[in-house]
């Protein structure tokens, strides 16, 4: 099951990755074209619209795979100095906290989503549906709920690595 967990996350990394491309594009179009409005150019409708949505929809998609790779920020001052049952103590209960937020949190932008989507609310000049970006969000909150269970189970010793993982990238010490 963490093969699929990680190859998910791995996925949305890079779907990630291409919302941000894009995004870079239109504000690179958008930007051109305020330039060159003598020529009849002019920005992209919506530009900082399209770029609040894909930036946060990107954000969801990047972390669980950031968390997999152990690229989250740590305080290692004192981590390294305790013995190890106590850091592996020390990363479950991390674990198993991180868990529960993100499924608080996967939870509140599902209820924002249908409240969103309830009462039609739209960007303002696009006049694009908000709920769409939450539905995205959700999706990668979703792929972090599992990400941080695949990432408990391991530390449980119910479930390993993925065959090849390097287990220094996953911040494991």
């Amino acid at each position: 099951m963490t093969d699929w967990v990680f190859r998910l996350a791995r996925w949305s990394a890079l779907t990630g990755g291409l919302v941000l491309v894009a995004i870079t594009v239109m504000v690179v179009i958008s930007v051109t074209g305020r330039a060159l409005t003598g020529l009849g150019l002019g920005p992209v409708p919506g530009d900082f619209e399209l770029v609040e949505l894909g930036t946060g929809v990107a954000v969801f998609w990047f972390l669980p795979w950031t968390f997999l790779r152990g690229g989250h920020a740590t305080v290692d001052l004192l981590y390294h100095h305790l013995p190890r049952a106590v850091q592996h103590v020390l990363t479950l209960v991390c674990d198993v906290l991180m868990l529960l937020l993100w499924a608080v949190l996967t939870w509140r932008l599902w209820d924002g989503m249908l409240e969103k989507r309830e009462y039609l609310e739209t960007t303002f000049i696009l006049q694009l549906p908000v709920w769409w970006a939450y539905a995205a969000c959700v999706v990668g909150a979703a792929i972090g709920c599992l990400a941080y269970a695949a990432k408990v189970a391991i530390d449980l010793g119910l479930a390993r690595y993925p065959q090849g993982w390097p287990v220094a990238s996953a911040g494991v010490h």
